[in-house]
């Protein structure tokens, strides 16, 4: 530790000298759909130049899954091969490729392979049901779809009516293809273990440039329904800076000289990703960061904590996290002390509310590894703000300050457009290379969230002085659990669905780990006799397992509301409060 005073400079100029011309986080201005944007000079053009980042590290390897490990190389040959076959199947530059399977070592080869051919990649949330799927696929005008065998058996029913979805490659399927439309994925590629013996080919010569659209990753929209945010190559490669910023910004906040930042001099970094590929935090933050810079990804079919620990021990991990769960359930468990954890360097999460205790707990249990978090949404292509080691300890309420590109405003939020002084709460307004160009076929929809450059949250929050971001509450009727966004009024809509409830509001239950669970208070009709487990299987039947309200109240009378007719869902939350007080 450096005896030095803490901190020896302030934000503000530490970003100054890491964005100098010259220095490696070089900023310059470039106007973007008629908007001067800050962008980052030296960030990857496009997301071929960041699976080209990662070919030069080919003998390393990139990603493990049980007994499955693929190099660099075997992981270009097989994404290449595939890239090409998605050429030959009719995609054109523009045409949606949609990748929904669990976190497996096909996942990034589908993806970068859609990439490579041109096509805006669109990845599915691997936890949706049928129906959800079927929106999604239909919604974004899918052509190519790339599953796994459980997700297969899922969209079988619904397959018939997605007419312009032409082809469907499925991996680790058993069973014979559903469908004529149906093919192996490992037809084409082999399996994992194989893919360095498929031959050397070249990158397909696909014309693309930074402000091309990429990608469309589904968020929770006004209407309850998924909205597709459009993401260009720009917005992709942005969060390579934001993640390696903060990180420089640490050391000159200590007054340390910047360590060496040249990948192919550096040990590599091994990441423990345990947040889905299909969430911008899994694909976005880390993903594309960790192959750029030579790294290894580890995954895991499902988080389980002790055999998460073994997985580090026994794979170096330095990072893992992506959400408040993680690190408390490695912090807490029993067995913690059977496993060498010292290599972890970083615990880091976002995406759901966090103790502030957290921080300090990582600090204690992990005392060689930085504690960092921040703010960001599917908007936002991920990280916006990042919050690391001192920084954190010292403001563990906070999400951090922005990266240099990024702009922040606290608005009032009657009219959306007065800017308050520091210090106040209002409604956080965001802009930078960072921000999606909008949302997927959806024009009011973009209009009222994008403007002039400008991402309108939905968050309230306040930014104090130096420039720290602190977030005060969700402005969306939305709840995020262990990272995962659940719509009320999706839930709230299905509820009403049933013929017992007259009355239904979706609430957020505090959970230590998980940040928040959905609780629903329902008043039933007259006569109505709906037990809180059938309740809950209705809407199991209906929605994603991790939407379903893991309690149900009985209201005695129609639900309170104001005098605009909104229920008051401060007044429901006591109900689950009373609760966990007596528990």
């Amino acid at each position: 530790m450096s005896e030095k005073p803490w901190p020896v400079m302030s934000i503000a100029e530490a970003h100054a000298r890491l964005t100098a011309p010259g220095a490696p986080f070089e900023i310059e201005e470039r106007v973007i759909r008629g908007v001067p944007t800050r962008t980052w000079k030296n960030a990857p053009p496009t997301l071929r130049d960041v699976f080209l980042n990662g070919q030069r590290f080919k003998d390393r390897e990139f990603l493990v899954y049980e007994d499955d490990r693929a190099t660099y190389d075997s992981f270009g040959r097989a994404t290449i091969a595939l890239a090409h076959r998605l050429i030959a199947d009719g995609v054109k530059k523009g045409d949606r490729v949609a990748v929904i399977m669990r976190n497996l070592p096909e996942w990034p080869v589908c993806f970068w392979a859609g990439v490579l051919a041109g096509a805006i990649v669109t990845p599915l949330n691997a936890w949706w049901t049928g129906p959800e799927l079927e929106y999604g696929l239909a919604d974004s005008g899918t052509k190519i779809a790339f599953v796994d065998d459980e997700r297969l058996d899922r969209i079988a029913d619904v397959l018939p009516g997605l007419s312009g979805l032409e082809k469907v490659y499925v991996t680790r399927h058993a069973g014979a293809p559903a469908t004529p439309r149906t093919e192996r994925l490992e037809d084409v590629i082999g399996p994992v273990n194989d893919w360095g013996r498929l031959p050397e080919r070249a990158v397909p010569d696909v014309p693309l440039d930074p402000e091309d659209d990429a990608t469309i990753l589904y968020t929770s929209g006004t209407t309850g329904r998924p909205k597709g945010a459009l993401g260009t190559h720009r917005n992709m490669t942005s969060n390579l800076g934001a993640s390696g910023v903060a990180a420089a910004r640490n050391f000159l906040r200590a007054g340390e000289p910047l360590p060496e930042m040249d990948a192919t001099r550096l040990p590599q970094r091994v990441t423990l990703l345990v947040v889905p590929m299909f969430h911008a935090t899994g694909l976005s933050a880390t993903l594309g960061p960790t192959m750029s810079a030579g790294g290894k990804i580890v995954l895991m079919r499902r988080w389980d904590a002790e055999p998460a620990m073994r997985l580090i021990q026994d794979e170096k991990v330095s990072s893992t996290g992506g959400v408040p769960t993680i690190a408390w359930q490695l912090i807490e468990h029993p067995a913690r002390a059977n496993y060498d954890l010292s290599t972890l360097l970083t615990v880091s999460y976002g995406g759901a509310p966090s103790a502030p205790e957290l921080v300090r707990r990582i600090a204690e249990v992990f005392p060689g590894s930085q504690p960092g978090n921040g703010w960001g949404m599917t908007e936002t292509t991920a990280t916006f703000t990042s919050h690391l080691g001192q920084d954190y300890l010292n403001r563990p309420d906070s999400a951090g300050p922005a990266a240099p590109v990024g702009e922040m405003q606290i608005r009032d939020p009657a009219d959306g457009k007065t800017v308050l002084p520091a210090g106040s709460v209002g409604e956080l307004w965001v802009k930078g290379p960072q921000v999606v160009k909008g949302y997927w076929n959806k024009p009011e929809a973009t209009a009222e969230t994008f403007q002039e450059g400008w991402l309108r949250t939905g968050d309230l929050a306040r930014i104090d002085e130096e420039g720290f971001l602190f977030i005060i509450d969700r402005a969306k009727d939305m709840l995020i659990r262990g990272g995962e966004n659940i719509y009320c009024v999706e839930v709230e809509n299905v509820l009403y669905d049933h013929p017992d409830v007259m009355d239904a509001a979706l609430v957020g239950i505090p959970h230590k780990t998980l940040g928040e669970e959905p609780g629903a208070v329902v008043h039933l009709k007259p006569g109505g006799a709906a037990t809180e487990a059938e309740l809950r299987d209705f809407v199991r039947a209906r929605l994603a397992a991790f939407k379903v309200p893991v309690k149900v109240a009985f209201w005695p009378e129609t639900l309170p509301r104001n005098a605009n007719g909104k229920i008051m869902k401060s007044e429901l939350k006591k109900v689950f409060a009373e609760e966990l007080e007596q528990a």
